[in-house]
Parts: structure tokens; sequence; C-alpha cells
């Protein structure tokens, strides 16, 4: 990646993380109004940056977060140039007579820190196939995969749009990201040869569809008295679940909904 790229994935990165505390913030001391235009302001910024990923950088499916987090303890460098200056010329693994099982000789053990419970053999692997994974580039997209994702960059900023006309009441706005959704999905699933990010990526947006049953108007009517019944028959019949869900009646009785519109504006 270059230079820019790597900033406008910072920048996009640091967003995301900050973008609840901002709008909770901003409606604090600002009221609704501000509230509804640092949502505005934010959701917009993000849409720039990643039509900017997408069109110019040509950056293929984008991952949430888009800086994939690292797991530092599968970064353990080898040491075999190390090993092989400690080892004095003495083999580094040893066979069993009987077992044929490879192990690790005690005079190549590294330090606790990076020592990889398994056979070299397996540590090289997975090593390489992590490297492997980290250099692949994304799958080119064609005319119609770049219009899925834009779909799907652009849904927020739409989703916003229609709130703005119709209302927070209204379905149409559920319907129209729900369509948007499924539309970006469905041009998607064409492609192959994914790598696995952009796999796993495209299984992400697929379970979050299941959130639209927590939204609004769908929860309001649909499924709230279903989960408050659920959860009443848990608290009756399950012991100790009654401690917990009857401790948390009144959150429930306030709409979960309601609450992901406060906190996670457009469900971005």
């Amino acid at each position: 990646q270059s230079l820019p790229q790597q900033k406008l994935l910072t920048w996009l990165s640091v967003l995301e993380c900050v973008e609840v505390f901002a709008e909770m913030g901003t409606a604090r001391v600002w009221g609704e109004i501000g509230r509804w235009t640092i949502i505005v302001l934010i959701q917009l910024a993000k849409a720039i940056l990643r039509l900017l990923l997408l069109l110019w950088y040509k950056a293929g499916i984008q991952t949430s977060p888009p800086i994939v987090p690292l797991k530092r303890e599968q970064q353990q460098p080898l040491h075999s140039q190390e090993m092989e200056g400690s080892s004095s010329g003495k083999d580094q693994t040893y066979i069993g007579k009987r077992s044929s099982r490879v192990v690790r000789s005690l005079q190549s053990t590294p330090s606790l820190h990076s020592r990889h419970w398994g056979s070299p053999q397996q540590r090289e692997e997975s090593q390489s196939r992590r490297a492997e994974e980290m250099n692949q580039l994304p799958t080119p997209l064609g005319l119609q995969e770049t219009i899925a994702e834009s779909l799907y960059i652009t849904r927020p900023l739409l989703h916003l749009l229609s709130l703005g006309v119709w209302g927070q009441r209204s379905w149409k706005p559920w319907l129209l990201s729900g369509v948007l959704d499924i539309s970006s999905l469905s041009l998607l699933s064409d492609l192959k040869d994914l790598n696995r990010r952009e796999r796993a990526e495209l299984r992400r947006r697929t379970l979050l569809l299941l959130y639209y049953l927590l939204r609004s108007p769908f929860y309001d009517r649909y499924s709230e008295g279903r989960i408050l019944l659920l959860l009443r028959l848990l608290a009756d019949y399950v012991p100790g679940v009654g401690f917990v869900t009857r401790k948390r009646a009144p959150l429930f009785d306030t709409s979960p909904s309601l609450w992901v519109e406060k906190n996670q504006g457009t469900w971005a």
C-alpha cells in the first residue's frame, strides 16, 4: 500500500473509533440538532474516504475495521539464524525412534516470549501462510462489483436522507437500507477467488442483516413483544437468569432499537 492510502485507512479507522463518542458528546452539549449534524458529517467523511479508496486506489472490498487488528501472539519472528549460531552445529530437531515425531531439541529452544508450541515445520508453514495472506492483493472489481461496493458505502448517507424526508417512524428508511444491503451482497456474490479477508467481510455483512430485526420500526411492531416474552420465560423457568433479565428490564422496555439509533446513528 502507498503512503497516501495508508493515511486514508488510518483516518477512516480513527473516525470509526470515535464516531459513537462524538455523537453522544455532541448530543449532551448541543442537543438533537448537534447530534444529527455530527452524524451527517462523520458519515459523509467516511463515505468520501471509502469512495477514494475504492475508485482511486482500487482497494476492492473494504473490511471493517479498515486496518486489521494486529495479533501479536501470531507475529513471533523466526530466529533461525540466531538458533543456528547458538546451537553450535547441533541439530535443531529430534525425531523419535518409535513414534517418528519431530520435536525441537533443547539446544535450539527460543526464549519464552517467542516460543511456539509446535514443530518447527508447523511454525514455518503458519508464518509463510500469514505472510502470503498479508501480501495478497485485493481482488479486482468489475463494473458490477464496483457499483455494489459503492451502494454499500453510500447506504448510510441514503438512509440519513430518507430519515430526513420520511421521519424516523416510517418504514421507508428501514426498507431502503435493507434493499441496498441485500442488493450489494447479491451483486458481490458472483465474485470468485476472493482472499480470506474479503470472504470474512462478506460473511460479516451477511450476518449483520439479522440486526434489522432489532431496528425500528420492525422492532417496535414485531420483535419487542417476542423478545420480552422470551426474557420473562427465561426469568421464570431458568435459575439465575431472572437476576440478570429483571435487572435489565427497564433497558429492554425502552426499546434497544432506540438505544442503537441514539448511540450509533445510521448503524454504519
